[in-house]
């Protein structure tokens, strides 16, 4: 199964940015092609299949040994059990509940499994889990999921409690949002969801060497020290995208089998993930620990310690994503998106673009990719973030905190702080044509080895409005502009100030490859090392001292 599902443009010849957009601008990479491999991700070998539409798990697959958690299957039995049976009398005396559609569910994980399908078959229920109880999940459906796939609109209320894949079982996820499906989760963990890897991993270097050369991006970076004019990347053709199958094509992307670890939402479902965690799954594919293909909300959780194969190693989105007052950390990525990824690269299949992303007061820190977008990645997609932390991620290829390509990016009142990458763009990299607007921000203390310690713009519309970049590095021996480095596009700097970043090569403040750097009569570039600004023909305007 495709991992896109094509518009009505993908009988025609990609643009020269989607054909790239498999590297991580190799042109300001020079030398990395031998650094890095996903040879050390370790794989798993085995098949699966998402959940599909109106899957329903039969009480026959319940065992009957109730809360022995036993592995036999009795389809006969009432999935309260004894002990929670009550007439209709007590049901209607009992004020604490506005109807028979909450559900009280001991703890015991083939009752949970029951209540699950009760709620499927009775359009849906409450179910409140048994305070301080680990559901420890040791089977599966036949595609690959820990409990049955929601169909109605169903909560799981938990206070302290767990749903955790026993860590001697085989690979499966724990929760599957299906079409038409509502979950809520409201005080649990899903913790320990895995799914299978791909039989062989692709070597970053081979994603971006197919539309790059490093000869050329090393050429080019020898210019830019020697104060010259950069030679625009040469990029290689790529086959355009296949038209589905009879012709036909759809906007909606859908998920592969090994999406999702955690939680998988697929398209036309909804999830609320309010006040939980979400910790130490991982995904064979993109999500570690969230693949949302549908709405999901994340409402004052925690997303830590997941992984993913590929892309959003805490999150994965290809839908309508909104992140509020919670934190995605120490989440790691193989290819891009270790804290959140909006979209995917083509690696195997097709990529899967963006949707949309909403990030507010919340914090997206220490998480970690050998790719690109350390904390977010934006692939053709549209991400906002607002009165949050972007800090102390890393990405070896681009970004270490923000790297967006074919994107609308937009911070507003954004920490961009401590990230790094051997790459270009410590903070940010803002690529193939995107448009980034940044306001009220600051870009500070972040590090690149090669080019834009702070910023990095390639082809692409960076405003900064009201915000700083300050404290930035480009350490390397042909690191250039500490703070700001664009190549080929245009970064516009309204009442702005580039100040005390460094680098190795000249300048330490701003270097343009072109006239694209324009500096308002407010902003200051000052006290940069070796020197503020170097630019194409001449220096850019009001870049002072």
């Amino acid at each position: 199964m495709s991992n896109h599902l094509t518009n009505n443009e993908a009988a025609e010849p990609a643009t020269g940015a989607k054909r790239r957009r498999r590297i991580w601008l190799a042109s300001g990479v020079a030398g990395l092609t031998g650094v890095v491999s996903l040879a050390g991700v370790g794989v798993a070998t085995g098949a699966g299949a998402a959940g599909v539409d109106g899957l329903r798990w039969a009480t026959a697959q319940v065992s009957q040994d109730g809360d022995k958690g036993g592995d036999r299957h009795d389809e006969n039995r009432d999935w309260r059990g004894k002990d929670d049976r009550r007439d209709d009398k007590d049901r209607k005396d009992d004020k604490d509940r506005k109807d028979d559609k909450v559900k009280e569910v001991p703890c015991d994980t083939d009752k949970l499994i029951q209540a699950i399908v009760f709620a499927n078959d009775n359009h849906g229920a409450t179910l409140e889990l048994a305070k301080d109880c680990t559901y420890n999940l040791t089977r599966y459906d036949q595609y690959g999921n820990g409990l049955p796939v929601i169909t109605e609109k169903v909560t799981l209320k938990g206070d302290k409690t767990k749903i955790v894949r026993d860590a001697t079982a085989e690979y499966f996820r724990i929760l599957n949002v299906g079409p038409g499906g509502h979950l809520t989760v409201k005080g649990l963990t899903i913790k320990g969801g895995q799914t299978l890897d791909y039989l062989t991993a692709p070597d970053p270097a081979a994603v971006w060497s197919a539309y790059s050369t490093s000869v050329e991006a090393q050429a080019a970076a020898t210019k830019a020290g020697k104060a010259t004019a950069m030679t625009p990347r040469t990029t290689l053709q790529a086959a355009p995208k296949a038209t589905p199958k009879g012709g036909v094509s759809t906007l909606v992307e859908e998920p592969e089998f090994n999406d999702g670890a955690g939680i998988l939402v697929q398209p036309g479902g909804t999830a609320d993930i309010e006040y939980s965690e979400v910790l130490q799954n991982q995904s064979g594919g993109n999500g570690g620990g969230v693949a949302n293909f549908g709405t999901t909300s994340i409402r004052q959780s925690t997303v830590a310690e997941n992984t993913a194969f590929f892309f959003g190693g805490g999150v994965f989105n290809a839908g309508v994503l909104r992140v509020f007052d919670s934190k995605v950390t120490n989440n790691e990525a193989g290819i891009g998106g270790a804290g959140i990824s909006n979209g995917a690269a083509e690696i195997f299949t097709d990529d899967v673009d963006g949707g949309t992303v909403w990030v507010e007061k919340s914090e997206i820190s220490r998480n970690k990719t050998i790719g690109f977008g350390g904390g977010i990645l934006d692939i053709e997609g549209n991400t906002t973030v607002k009165q949050s932390k972007i800090s102390d991620n890393t990405a070896l290829v681009a970004g270490g905190g923000i790297a967006a390509a074919e994107s609308s990016l937009n911070l507003h009142d954004v920490k961009v702080e401590k990230n790094s990458t051997i790459g270009v763009g410590g903070g940010l990299a803002i690529a193939f044509g995107s448009r980034a607007t940044i306001e009220n921000t600051s870009i500070k203390d972040n590090v690149a080895v090669f080019f834009g310690g702070g910023l990095f713009n390639e082809g692409s519309i960076t405003v900064l409005r009201k915000s700083e970049v300050v404290g930035n590095r480009a350490i390397g021996p042909i690191g250039i502009g500490g703070g700001i480095f664009n190549l080929g596009g245009e970064v516009r700097l309204d009442n702005t100030k580039v100040a005390n970043n460094s680098s190795r090569v000249p300048p330490g403040g701003i270097f343009t490859s072109n006239s694209g750097v324009i500096i308002d009569d407010k902003s200051a570039v000052t006290g940069n090392r070796p020197t503020n600004c170097l630019g194409l023909g001449a220096t850019p305007p009001n870049c002072f001292g």
